[in-house]
């Protein structure tokens, strides 16, 4: 018998997460499907764009992760991205059947003064395209939020990563409470939160449940769920971490859309690492989101037409997105 799903209103506890997560898998993927079924069209796929409009240089020491100053990874800090070139990339990935186009800076926090202006700029330009709008940013306080609401962003992406307990063996220099008062000013203001985490870390299985519950519990539920598993790159302290099981990143899957029904989940970073079927089973189970293009930010992607054929052999199509302004 399957596990019991909790209420869209109700907290789930950790116990409860457990318990969905820990069944038989089968039975967990046909529990998910049923959901997803009732709460979106069952054949589409949203398709995002992710664009590195800063690269490199962060200062922060977040272990996966090649844009950290910290790290061994022979990346070179660039220069922030004019608004018109980022608005030019984000017209051709909506050429490409993006409907979702997100910008992301190797910043630790959002400062107010001629970037943050630039960005700004970029997220009007944006959004005039008929595109949704993401940022990620790093942390930003409430009048930030504020600004970027009104320049018209549609969301705002900032990741748990892992569980409260795993977390510290991951970061140093941010606490998970500085990630959750960034979520909180994201929902005051009105814009959408969008929240994940990375798999393969060296997490338990009970990090990954701890994850999923924390992403349940959030005070605004998240509208996005990205789900990366790591992709391990030279140079970075998780280097040689050995490739995640399939199933792992599937259970995961499947317990975020009963956790989360009304979400979108995305098969975010680490796509490359999953076979075909395995991506079927992921869609089958409740993922109704990519990022299409070459890159997610600076690790490698599948191709746009790999997956537009991926989806046409499963009988899955693009979701259409709002008609074009521009």
């Amino acid at each position: 018998m399957p596990a019991a799903a909790p209420t869209d209103t109700a907290c789930p506890t950790r116990s409860q997460v457990a318990e969905l997560y820990r069944q038989p898998l089968f039975a967990l993927i046909e529990q998910a499907h049923e959901v997803h079924r009732r709460h979106h069209p069952g054949n589409q796929v949203q398709l995002c764009r992710l664009l590195s409009i800063k690269t490199g240089g962060c200062p922060e020491d977040c272990a996966y992760c090649p844009q950290s100053a910290r790290h061994a990874t022979a990346m070179p800090a660039g220069k922030l991205m004019d608004p018109q070139t980022i608005a030019a990339a984000a017209k051709q990935a909506r050429a490409e059947g993006a409907t979702r186009f997100c910008m992301g800076a190797a910043w630790r926090e959002v400062k107010d003064g001629r970037e943050f202006d630039q960005v700004l700029e970029a997220v009007r330009a944006v959004a005039a395209l008929g595109l949704e709008v993401c940022c990620t940013l790093g942390m930003l306080n409430a009048r930030q939020a504020e600004r970027l609401a009104a320049a018209g962003l549609t969301a705002y992406n900032h990741n748990l990563d892992t569980s409260p307990e795993f977390y510290g063996q991951i970061i140093h220099t941010r606490g998970y409470a500085d990630r959750l008062q960034t979520l909180e000013n994201v929902g005051r203001a009105g814009i959408s939160v969008c929240c994940g985490g990375i798999l393969g870390m060296g997490e338990s299985e009970a990090d990954r449940i701890g994850l999923l519950h924390q992403l349940a519990n959030l005070p605004v539920a998240p509208e996005s769920v990205p789900i990366n598993a790591l992709v391990p790159v030279p140079g970075t302290p998780l280097a040689a971490r050995p490739p995640l099981a399939a199933f792992d990143f599937i259970r995961a899957i499947a317990t975020a859309r009963i956790l989360l029904p009304r979400a979108k989940v995305r098969l975010s970073a680490g796509r490359l690492s999953l076979s075909p079927e395995a991506q079927a089973l992921c869609f089958y189970a409740g993922a109704n989101s990519i990022f299409t293009g070459e890159k997610l930010l600076t690790t490698p992607n599948p191709e746009t037409e790999s997956d537009l054929a991926l989806l046409a052999a499963l009988g899955l199509q693009p979701a259409p997105g709002a008609a074009n302004p521009q």
